[in-house]
């Protein structure tokens, strides 16, 4: 008979079986999520450990072996970090904001630090020094670079992403970014007490919470489709035939207008009326705040609000299909789901989020220099651009010059980032330029695409180098599926020394298909 564990005794025996931290909640997760199953003794839960094994043999314990297999012998999972938890990988201010495509901060670490291992036997940068990142994204390199007391300059085409990336790394009045929160909390909290919408949406979920445990119960329904007792989609549409009547009957009593009038825009097509009279208002509150600095972060709170109030659904949060303005089932969560009718929770939640991990961010600061500047990396005046905002920083980094560049290019083909952030172009009156983006996806992974991409790159390496100390240090992040580089190193009039093919094994899209990237490691010829 296989032996029964209790939450906590599963927690320490996966821990000691992985020799990583699993925690009750690891626990507890697997079993909400029907990935092992549950049974009782006497009212205490309890768990099979051969359901345990099982599971972590089929995911954890061959991983390592079966990704080499399929992606070569010399990938090197010392970089996979595979010992960190989410927690690690989005510390304090890097989860500041959305971001699809970013690396995790512990690679760029790595790379940065003074440090030599086995794998590493010299290092590249030391403290004072001055790295470049010309695709800046959402400031992954200038805030690890901060912590290790390194300065960074960033460039970005996107207006968006340098008002992310310079958030992070502001220092702020905390004070007075609290007192202004709470403003705005208190204002949009009375501007709904009294709403219909409010008392609509309560209706609603105790609607919801009646029909998902009768015929969606948790963890039991995970099991069920597991089981194949049921059609996933005909026994879900079926049910949801069902409640239609009662949302039409609650939208009807509530007197709810649901969709906005206008279609026009981004914020009119993919945000239902209450919500977006919620974002005008606050809004409204933001533009009056006095302090610079303090409106700034708070603007990037009420963008991250924004783009998780979207009418989507769970599943489609990363990659927008079509707007959701009724209940839907959620395969995600398996339950029947809705849109959302207002932003004050996630409002709440990410105000005092954000508080906490600029907190935990000022603990590890130095005193160094960072900025993101808005311009193409393939032919901006990087010292002029920089004297311009930082007179004395600009013509120090002029005499010294930059030391290197640390940087994940765009891949051929995969995002288009400024429709990534659609919502803060149409939110903060932004100007687009989608037409200098090098790779977008609307252009596909065509050989003219390819080649563009291998033209952009090189312009971009071209134009940088003239700002780089002679001896600099190159490291660019890719996954070079169509072998490029090669080719993008000559163009450039470098060489590649070195390449480091990573695992990466938590992707943006939830993928657990085997995945890796390479950093490439190059110099002057």
């Amino acid at each position: 008979m296989s032996e029964l564990l209790t939450i906590k005794e599963a927690s320490v025996w996966a821990t000691e079986h992985l020799k990583k931290a699993i925690t009750t909640s690891n626990i507890s997760y697997l079993i909400s999520y029907g990935k092992i199953r549950k049974t009782g003794d006497n009212g205490l839960l309890l768990i099979n450990k051969d359901d345990l094994i099982k599971y972590y043999e089929s995911f954890y314990g061959k991983r390592e072996i079966n990704w080499k297999e399929q992606l070569g012998s010399d990938l090197n999972w010392h970089l996979s970090f595979d010992n960190l938890k989410e927690s690690d990988t989005t510390k304090h201010i890097h989860r500041l904001h959305p971001y699809k495509g970013k690396y995790i901060p512990q690679l760029v670490e790595y790379f940065l630090d003074n440090h030599t291992d086995e794998f590493k036997k010299e290092t590249y940068f030391k403290k004072g020094d001055v790295v470049l990142d010309p695709f800046c994204g959402s400031g992954t390199t200038l805030v690890q670079a901060n912590e290790l007391g390194i300065n960074a300059i960033g460039i970005d085409v996107s207006a968006f992403n340098t008002q992310i990336s310079n958030a992070k790394i502001t220092k702020y009045n905390l004070a007075d970014v609290q007192i202004e929160l709470n403003t705005i909390s208190r204002q949009l909290k009375q501007f709904i007490v009294d709403s219909s919408n409010i008392k609509f949406e309560e209706r609603l979920l105790q609607e919801l919470n009646i029909l998902n445990n009768k015929y969606f119960p948790s963890p039991e329904f995970k099991h069920w489709l597991k089981d194949k007792k049921i059609n996933e989609f005909e026994y879900a549409d079926e049910k949801m035939k069902e409640f239609l009547p009662i949302f039409a009957k609650l939208v009807a009593e509530f007197k709810i207008q649901i969709k906005q009038k206008a279609q026009e825009t981004f914020l009119d097509k993919w945000y239902l009326q209450p919500v977006r009279n919620e974002i005008d208002f606050v809004f409204d509150l933001v533009k009056k705040i006095y302090n610079p600095s303090t409106k700034k972060i708070i603007s990037i709170i009420l963008s991250r609000t924004v783009r998780t109030c979207r009418a989507t659904t769970h599943a489609d949060l990363a990659t927008l299909l079509e707007p959701i303005s009724n209940i839907y089932y959620c395969s995600k969560h398996g339950k029947v789901c809705k849109p959302l009718f207002s932003i004050y929770g996630w409002w709440e939640r990410y105000a005092k989020d954000t508080v906490k991990r600029l907190v935990e961010f000022d603990r590890l600061r130095t005193n160094t220099n960072q900025f993101c500047l808005t311009g193409d990396s393939r032919n901006i005046n990087i010292f002029e651009q920089l004297e311009n905002k930082f007179p004395t920083y600009g013509q120090i980094v002029r005499e010294k010059k930059i030391n290197g560049i640390f940087s994940s290019p765009p891949y051929v083909g995969l995002i288009d980032y400024h429709e990534q952030h659609a919502y803060a172009y149409d939110l903060f009156g932004f100007e687009r330029h989608d037409e200098l983006e090098i790779g977008p996806l609307a252009k596909k992974q065509t050989k003219e695409a390819q080649r563009l991409y291998t033209e952009g790159i090189s312009a971009v390496l071209n134009n940088c180098k003239q700002f780089l100390a002679d001896d600099y240090k190159v490291f660019l992040v890719s996954n070079d599926k169509f072998n490029l580089y090669p080719t993008i190193a000559v163009n450039a009039g470098m060489q590649i020394i070195n390449q480091f093919k990573r695992p990466v094994l938590n992707r943006t899209e939830k993928d657990k298909a085997a995945y890796s990237e390479i950093i490439f490691h190059l110099k002057s010829k």
